[in-house]
C-alpha cells in the first residue's frame, strides 16, 4: 500500500519553543496536575484511554477544580478504547462543568470505521503549554505503591507549537469540519518569551489515513533516509510495514547503526509474538536489536544521528499507518537530542537483553516459530479489518 500526499502543506517547524523529555509515570502525573493548576482560560484534553480508577479520579478532580476557577475544560476521550467508563462516571463529568464527548463511539457515528480510533493523548492549557506522546490516562501508566509504571514518555512544550496543538485540539473536537471558522487559540495574541539557548525547533506531524494525513510515516521514512551514522528506536508494537523494512534495510546497506528497543513483557501478547516472528528479519539485516525488561514498553521515540528527534502516539506498524489517528512532536535541537539519546542509551545499558542470532537461535523452536508465524498472519488480517471504512448514509 504506498502512502498517498496530503492534501495540505505539510505543516513547518516553529522556533520559538522549550521542550522537555518526561518519563511517564509520577513525572508526567504531577506535570499534568500541574499544568491543570496553573490553568487561566481553557485546558483541552484527549487521549484513547481513560479509565474511572484512582489516576482517572485523580485528574477529573483537578479539572473540576479548574471549572470552578471559570476554566473552559474539553475533554475528548476514545469512544472504543475509554469505553469502560460508566454512564454515572460521564454525567458526573458533564454536571461538573466538564464539556465532555466520545470520539467516534461504535455503531452510534454517522461515519463507522472500526479502525480509526484516537489514538493521540494532548493536553494543552492556555494556548501556551502542552504535552504530548503515548501515555493514557490510566493505572497502570502511574506510579502506585509497589507497582511501577509501563514505560513511556511524552513532550512537554512551551511555546508556538502548543498554540499549534491547541489548534489541532479544536479541529478534532469539532470533528473536522470541511469549513471551520478560526478557533479561539488560533486569534490570540499570546506572545512567547523563550531565551535563544533554549529554544527548539518544534514541528507537530499527524497521520490519519481518511484525511490523507500521513506526516508522521514520512517522519520515519525520512529519518532513515537521511541518516548519517545512527538511528535508535524505542517502540512498544514494532512491526514496520513493507515501505518502513525497506528504508531500514537501505539505511543498514549504506553503514548507519540501527538500534531498536522492543518490549520483552507486553500487553497484547499476539502483538510481540507477530513482532518476535520478524526478528530473524531484524537479525539477517544486521540491526541491533533489544527487549526492555523491567516492565511493560509502551514508549514510541526515535533519535536521529543525535541531532533531532521524533516522539508521540505513532508505533511502528501499519495500523499507526494507515488507521489510527496519531501524533507526533518532531524535535530539531541537537542538545535536546542528545539528552534524549542518552536516556535511550541508559535504558539500552541498564534495562535491556539483547536479542543476538544465537539469543534468538535458543529462545525458539519449532512450535514458538510456527505460534509466531500464525501470530502475524492474525495481525495482517486485524490491520485488514481495521482498515475497514464504511460511511452511513446521512
Amino acid at each position: 500500500m504506498a502512502l498517498r500526499r496530503t492534501r495540505k502543506p505539510a505543516a513547518t517547524y516553529t522556533s520559538l519553543n522549550r521542550v522537555e523529555l518526561v518519563r511517564g509515570g509520577k513525572p508526567y502525573f504531577d506535570r499534568m496536575l500541574e499544568m491543570i493548576g496553573s490553568a487561566k482560560n481553557t485546558i483541552h484534553l484527549q487521549t484513547y484511554i481513560f479509565d474511572g480508577d484512582e489516576t482517572g479520579k485523580h485528574i477529573t478532580a483537578a479539572l473540576i477544580e479548574a471549572v470552578k476557577r471559570k476554566v473552559k475544560v474539553y475533554f475528548l476521550a476514545d469512544g472504543y478504547a475509554s469505553k469502560r467508563l460508566s454512564k454515572q462516571f460521564v454525567t458526573h463529568l458533564k454536571k461538573s462543568g466538564i464539556h465532555f464527548r466520545f470520539f467516534s463511539p461504535l455503531f452510534k457515528s454517522k461515519h463507522f470505521y472500526f479502525g480509526r480510533r484516537l489514538h493521540h493523548k494532548i493536553i494543552v492549557v492556555d494556548t501556551r503549554f502542552a504535552m504530548a506522546g503515548g501515555i493514557n490516562i490510566t493505572n497502570r501508566y502511574n506510579d502506585l505503591p509497589d507497582v511501577p509504571a509501563w514505560l513511556d514518555f511524552a513532550l512537554y512544550v512551551e511555546g508556538e507549537a502548543a498554540k499549534e496543538l491547541c489548534v489541532v485540539c479544536w479541529e478534532t473536537w469539532r470533528n473536522y469540519p470541511r469549513r471551520m471558522k478560526p478557533p479561539p487559540c488560533d486569534q490570540s495574541d499570546v506572545k512567547f518569551n523563550i531565551p535563544r539557548q533554549e529554544a527548539c525547533d518544534v514541528r507537530v506531524v499527524r497521520n490519519d489515513w481518511v484525511r490523507r494525513k500521513n506526516d508522521v510515516s514520512l517522519t520515519y521514512i525520512n529519518m532513515l533516509r537521511n541518516a548519517k551514522s545512527h538511528v535508535i528506536i524505542l517502540c512498544a508494537y514494532f512491526l514496520p510495514g513493507r515501505l518502513i523494512r525497506h528504508q531500514i534495510r537501505y539505511a543498514v546497506s549504506r553503514g548507519v547503526n540501527v538500534k531498536v528497543i522492543t518490549a520483552g513483557a507486553s500487553d497484547v501478547k499476539l502483538a510481540k509474538r507477530a513482532e518476535r516472528f520478524m526478528y530473524d528479519w531484524l537479525l539477517r539485516h544486521n540491526i541491533e536489536l533489544y527487549e526492555y525488561q523491567p516492565v511493560v514498553l509502551h514508549g514510541k521515540i526515535a533519535v536521529c544521528d543525535g541531532q533531532w528527534m521524533t516522539g508521540g502516539s505513532y508505533n511502528i506498524n501499519d495500523i499507526s499507518a494507515y488507521a489510527s489517528i496519531e501524533l507526533n512532536l518532531n524535535v530539531r535541537n541537537e542538545a535536546f537530542a542528545k539528552k534524549a539519546e542518552d536516556v535511550l542509551l541508559k535504558i539500552v545499558e541498564k534495562d535491556c537483553v539483547r536479542v543476538t542470532k544465537e539469543y534468538h537461535k535458543h529462545s525458539k523452536n519449532i512450535f514458538k516459530q510456527f505460534i509466531h508465524w500464525l501470530s502475524f498472519i492474525f495481525f495482517r488480517l486485524m490491520f485488514y479489518l481495521s482498515t475497514f471504512y464504511f460511511k452511513h448514509k446521512e
